[in-house]
C-alpha cells in the first residue's frame, strides 16, 4: 500500500505538513469570523435569534411546541411513507426497463434463422419497434420535470375515472420519473460490463435471458451502486414536491406551521436538519453495504489451499502411530 501511494504522490514532508495545518487553521478562523460578521450578527440584529421565534421549536415549556412537533412529526412520517414506496416501485419497474431494452436490443441483432424468412423480418422488425418506442419512452419521462409529472398524474388520472388518495398521486408521478432513471442506470452498468462475460455465457449454453438475469444483472446492481443510492436520496428530497396536490409532507406542513408562528427561517432550518440527517445515514448505508459487497468479491476470490497429498497425511499418521508404540 505504502509503495503504491508512493507512486502516486509525494509524501509530504515536515514543512508541507506545518504549513497545511497552519493553512486550515487560518482558513476555519476565517470561515468562523465570516459566518459571525455575516450570519449571526445579522440574524442578531433582526431578532432571529430570540426564543419567542425559536421556543415553539427547541423549547417544551412552550405553549406550541407539543403541537408544532406533533405536526412536524405527521408531515415527516408522511414524506417517509411516500419515499419508501416510491423507492420500492422504482427501484422494481427500473430494474424491469433496463432487463426489457437489454433484451429488446440482443433481440435486433439476431437472425431468427430457425424460422421462415418473412416471419424472421417480421420478428426483427417489432423487435426494433418496440425497442424505439421504449427509448422514445425513456426520453420523454427523463425529460419531463418531476413537478410536471406530478401535476398530470393528479389532474389526468381523474379524467380516466382513477381516483386515489393524493399519496398514490404523488408515489405514482415519482415513480414513473425514478424508474426511468433508475432503468438507465442499470441498463449502462450492464452494457459496460466487458463483452466476454456474456459470450463466456453464450459459450456454456446460457441465453441471452439467463445471461442478463444471473451474470449481468447483479454485478451492475454492485458497480452502479453510489449511483443508484444517489438517485434514492433524490427520491426522498423530490417527495417535497407533493405540496402542488395538496399532500401533507415535511415542507407542506411546514409551510402551515409558518403561516401561523410567522417563523420561517426557524422551522426551515429544522427541517433542513431532519432530511440531512436521513440523506447522511443513506449515504453511510451505501458505504457499508458497498463495502460489504467487496469483502465479499475478496472472499470469493481467495483461492482454496490445496489439500495436503494422501502420502503426506498416511506418513503424518504413520509416525504418530509409531511414536505412539515407542512411548
Amino acid at each position: 500500500m505504502s509503495q503504491q501511494t508512493s507512486v502516486l504522490y509525494d509524501v509530504p514532508g515536515p514543512r508541507q505538513r506545518r504549513i497545511t495545518l497552519i493553512s486550515s487553521i487560518v482558513a476555519g478562523v476565517v470561515l468562523l469570523v465570516g459566518a459571525y460578521f455575516l450570519i449571526y450578527q445579522p440574524l442578531d440584529e433582526k431578532g432571529q435569534l430570540s426564543m419567542e421565534l425559536w421556543g415553539p421549536l427547541l423549547d417544551p415549556s412552550n405553549e406550541n411546541f407539543s403541537q408544532v412537533w406533533d405536526r412536524i412529526g405527521l408531515g415527516f412520517k408522511n414524506t417517509l411513507i411516500a419515499a419508501a414506496l416510491a423507492i420500492v416501485s422504482s427501484l422494481v419497474l427500473g430494474t424491469l426497463l433496463a432487463l426489457l431494452r437489454i433484451q429488446l436490443k440482443s433481440l435486433t441483432r439476431l437472425r431468427f434463422t430457425g424460422v421462415a424468412t418473412p416471419v424472421a423480418y417480421l420478428l426483427r422488425g417489432l423487435s426494433t419497434l418496440l425497442s424505439a418506442i421504449t427509448r422514445v419512452c425513456v426520453e420523454v419521462f427523463r425529460g419531463l420535470p418531476v413537478v410536471i409529472t406530478i401535476f398530470f398524474v393528479a389532474r389526468g388520472f381523474p379524467e380516466f375515472g382513477l381516483y386515489f388518495d393524493n399519496l398514490w398521486y404523488l408515489v405514482i408521478g415519482l415513480t414513473i420519473y425514478n424508474s426511468v432513471v433508475i432503468g438507465e442506470i442499470l441498463r449502462s452498468g450492464m452494457e459496460g460490463l466487458p463483452g466476454g462475460q456474456a459470450e463466456a455465457a453464450a459459450a456454456i449454453g446460457l441465453s441471452p435471458s439467463q445471461t442478463t438475469r444471473m451474470i449481468l444483472l447483479p454485478q451492475s446492481f454492485r458497480i452502479m451502486l453510489p449511483a443508484l443510492i444517489s438517485q434514492l436520496v433524490v427520491v426522498l428530497k423530490d417527495t417535497s414536491l407533493g405540496f402542488i396536490i395538496s399532500y401533507e409532507e415535511t415542507l407542506n406542513i411546514g409551510k402551515q406551521i409558518i403561516g401561523v408562528l410567522g417563523n420561517p427561517i426557524q422551522v426551515y432550518v429544522v427541517i433542513a436538519v431532519l432530511f440531512i440527517v436521513v440523506n447522511y445515514s443513506l449515504s453511510k448505508l451505501a458505504q457499508y453495504v458497498q463495502r460489504r459487497l467487496a469483502r465479499g468479491r475478496k472472499t470469493a476470490n481467495t483461492p482454496a489451499q490445496n489439500p495436503p497429498p494422501a502420502a503426506l497425511i498416511s506418513q503424518a499418521e504413520g509416525g504418530g502411530g509409531g511414536g505412539g508404540g515407542g512411548a
